[in-house]
């Protein structure tokens, strides 16, 4: 299962969401507070449609962002090597996140 962790760097919380093997699939904005970040995840959790996911191919590099209804990016993908890897990416996140507990390391 994915879980969500709340860091705090820089004066900023960050989210990132991990899949069940560890790796980060997908990361957030630096945000000014806790309560924002938290927001985020739940923004997250409530826009895992495919249509809230563009994809995008740049310098090599294959990615995703995640959008909310209004447009706004909302994560970021970590970089794949290859689109099958990418869209697996976009897999889990639409599968887990819904459901992905959060750790608050902050």
């Amino acid at each position: 299962m994915a879980t969500f962790q709340i860091s705090h760097t820089s004066g900023q919380f960050w989210y990132h969401l991990r899949a069940s093997n560890g790796e980060i699939i997908q990361s957030g904005e630096g945000y000014t507070t806790k309560a924002s970040c938290q927001n985020g995840i739940r923004s997250v959790q409530a826009n895992c449609q495919p249509q809230r996911f563009e994809s995008f191919f740049n310098a090599g590099q294959y990615g995703f962002n995640h959008v909310a209804a209004n447009g706004e990016i909302i994560g970021r993908s970590e970089k794949y090597t290859t689109a099958q890897s990418r869209d697996h990416g976009i897999q889990v996140v639409m599968q887990d996140a819904p459901a992905a507990r959060v750790e608050d390391l902050s």
